[in-house]
């Protein structure tokens, strides 16, 4: 007999593990937070990559639907200077294999994809606690409990699934973005506009960078880099969002118009976004009847492999269900030493985030995309 599996969150992690659950014919309900599907913004691109989140995809049997959200051309990347000199460019040519779409689009089709119920909404988690041989209770906000026999915490960076396994919580990186928007970019702003290009651009310096991305619609979605305590964050005003935007774009006097425009005349409010860290090659005993993916397992700073990460443990962890029907601890622990594995290999952040904004930025990034290192 397969064991049905809770899974507690509904990012792309847990709705992929879901997905692959159902295509093997195993039940799972999904428990998030969020009250509904459209409660937040689902964020901006995503590169997925040809080897983990489309081959999670591929498991999930959805790589037509995926096709069909890709967005041309985005896969072009620029380096510049704060002069807003061009230092590396690389045209799309369509041969690449990280094509980009939205990571709501993304989020949507994994959802359709779903029987009607699969998710239940608004059902935030405020603990959960072992009852022996394997189970776990799960409380929610609401003052309902869950018991199962199979718990998996999909549940991100503040896992409350976490600690039944591990000690361990994120620390900050030393890094944090600050979000920002530009919508109808070529219109508007045509100068910022040309200067990203037709896919992303970094415009990196020692400490600090500023990263934007073209989106559908003429959208520029921007992620401005500051290495710095949150101490000094938290001198910012982020709820004027004027005075909050001129006191980051401070950090970047002397930079060219049409970068720090992305700053200064942002159609939004900037938002503060701190990065966190569990530690590098994070691992755990074996305790019988529950498990993480995603960041709730190996969160990292930023370095492209996150969301194609989850989805392929998600992938994973439902294929080792359905190959282990009647022994859901032989599944688990084989999926575990795989993901714990690849979730060192591709902890490179560290190394990403001394070329992006260390002592040779943004020199470093460009050599290692030429090839020179």
């Amino acid at each position: 007999m397969r064991t049905p599996v809770t899974i507690i969150g509904a990012g792309l992690g847990g709705l992929t593990l879901a997905r692959v659950l159902h295509v093997n014919g195993i039940a799972a309900t999904v428990y998030e937070a969020e009250p509904s599907p459209t409660a937040r913004s689902q964020g901006g691109m995503l590169d997925i990559h040809d080897y983990n989140g489309q081959i999670a995809l591929q498991a999930a049997g959805l790589r037509d639907e995926f096709r069909d959200i890709i967005l041309e051309g985005r896969q072009a990347m620029r380096i510049l200077d704060p002069a807003g000199n061009v230092l590396f460019d690389k045209a799309d040519d369509g041969t690449g294999g990280r094509p980009e779409v939205q990571r709501g689009e993304l989020r949507e089709i994994l959802l359709g994809s779903l029987p009607a119920g699969t998710v239940r909404w608004g059902r935030k988690v405020t603990g959960v606690r072992p009852l022996g041989g394997g189970r776990h209770e799960v409380a929610f906000a609401d003052g309902a409990t869950v018991t199962t026999a199979l718990l998996v915490g999909a549940d991100g960076a503040w896992s409350r699934v976490r600690p039944l396994l591990s000690e361990a919580t994120p620390e900050y990186t030393g890094t944090s973005f600050v979000e920002t928007y530009l919508f109808d970019a070529d219109a508007q702003h045509p100068a910022t506009a040309k200067a990203i290009g037709g896919g992303s651009m970094l415009a990196l310096a020692p400490g600090k960078g500023i990263q934007a991305h073209r989106e559908s619609g003429g959208t520029l979605h921007t992620y401005v880099a500051l290495r710095r305590s949150q101490g000094w964050f938290a001198d910012v005003d982020f709820t004027a969002p004027a005075e909050a935007a001129a006191r980051i774009a401070r950090e970047f006097d002397g930079w060219t118009p049409e970068l720090t425009a992305l700053i200064t005349d942002g159609d939004t409010a900037p938002i503060l976004r701190p990065l966190y860290a569990l530690p590098t090659g994070h691992r755990w005993d074996r305790v019988p009847g529950v498990t993480l993916l995603g960041d709730a397992a190996h969160l990292a700073a930023p370095n492209g492999e996150g969301a194609n990460l989850a989805m392929l443990d998600g992938a994973e962890l439902a294929t080792a269900l359905a190959a282990h029907p009647g022994d859901a601890e032989a599944a688990l622990t084989a999926y575990e030493q795989a993901m714990f594995t690849r979730g060192t290999e591709a902890a490179d952040a560290d190394r990403i985030q001394e070329l992006m904004f260390g002592d040779d930025a943004p020199h470093g990034l460009v050599a290692e995309f030429a090839g020179d290192r």
